[in-house]
């Protein structure tokens, strides 16, 4: 089965808007955003403050402090971007309950060209004090990381997806902030992926095994705070990791897990991403192939390591 993230995250919205505390912004792109099916069911907790993202995060923010739990949402490439210093000083310098749902994140926005395709919002996130990083691999995982933020003290970046994705989980499993996920077995060497990655961690680990290579794939659909213990554990116990991610390779989930590793066990660390450049308008399959985020760019990074 296949569904975006997005759709998953509006979806979700409505199995919860009877929460008396859930209101719902956007910033004028409902449709796309996947909010209108919110703001459908429950046209009383839905704000729309049109074209103006730093008034969304400012009044997200003004709402978090009357008690209320907003879930802030546009295209990351807008929030992450355009809303930073509110996203900065109203929300996070003040520890709110303010989620900032960012969709359409990294290339696979696709025809949308380079202006749209956030491959930086992971590393800006990241350099907040407390600021909680969310990147599901899949429909399953984003309704329950949705159910756990809920409950959750403090700013939290959900970053969600345009491209419809396979199910990684057969059932819904409980999501725990800052807990990595073990999907395969193996000593060979380690693939740390998040997001839409994760599958093709996933193919990649498939075929390795059919040439002998039996790898371990961890599923890091938190990226702040870093399952450090998950990522220790692989480097003591494999003798390499490649980190795979739909974004910069700078400042990301692998400069998380080399930053990590580089004071604790030095570790080879091999970065498959977007290799400090931008994105292009194009087919999302064609880009994903353009800019080496496959299954056939895992396994050959693996291969060279595991000479």
């Amino acid at each position: 089965m296949k569904k975006a993230t997005r759709q998953a995250y509006g979806e979700t919205l409505v199995k919860l808007k009877d929460h008396k505390d859930l209101v719902v912004l956007d910033a004028d792109l409902s449709a796309a955003t996947k909010t209108d099916i919110f703001a459908k069911a429950a046209p009383e907790k839905f704000f729309n403050l049109g074209i103006a993202e730093g008034d969304m995060i400012g009044t997200a923010a003004g709402l978090a402090l009357g008690g209320k739990r907003p879930f802030a949402s546009s295209f990351a490439i807008f929030e992450a971007g355009r809303a930073y210093e509110q996203i900065r000083n109203a929300v996070a310098y003040q520890k709110l309950n303010v989620t900032i749902a960012a969709t359409h994140a990294g290339i696979t926005v696709g025809e949308d060209g380079g202006s749209h395709q956030a491959i930086e919002d992971i590393t800006l996130m990241r350099v907040i004090p407390g600021m909680t990083i969310l990147n599901p691999v899949d429909d399953l995982e984003t309704e329950a990381a949705i159910e756990t933020i809920m409950e959750h003290e403090g700013p939290v970046y959900l970053r969600l997806g345009r491209l419809a994705v396979e199910r990684v989980h057969e059932t819904k499993q409980s999501f725990v902030i800052g807990k990595a996920e073990t999907l395969v077995d193996g000593n060979n060497g380690t693939i740390i992926a998040t997001g839409l990655m994760v599958q093709e961690a996933l193919a990649a680990a498939k075929e390795l095994a059919e040439q002998g290579i039996n790898v371990r794939v961890l599923n890091f659909s938190t990226i702040k705070p870093l399952d450090e213990e998950m990522v220790l554990q692989a480097a003591k116990e494999t003798p390499w990791i490649i980190t795979a991610e739909e974004h910069s390779v700078i400042g990301g989930l692998g400069s998380a897990v080399s930053e990590f590793l580089s004071e604790n066990q030095p570790t080879k660390v091999v970065k498959v991403g977007v290799q400090d450049q931008f994105g292009q308008s194009g087919n999302p399959e064609l880009l994903k192939e353009h800019y080496g985020l496959t299954a056939k760019c895992i396994v050959e990074k693996a291969k060279q390591l595991d000479r």
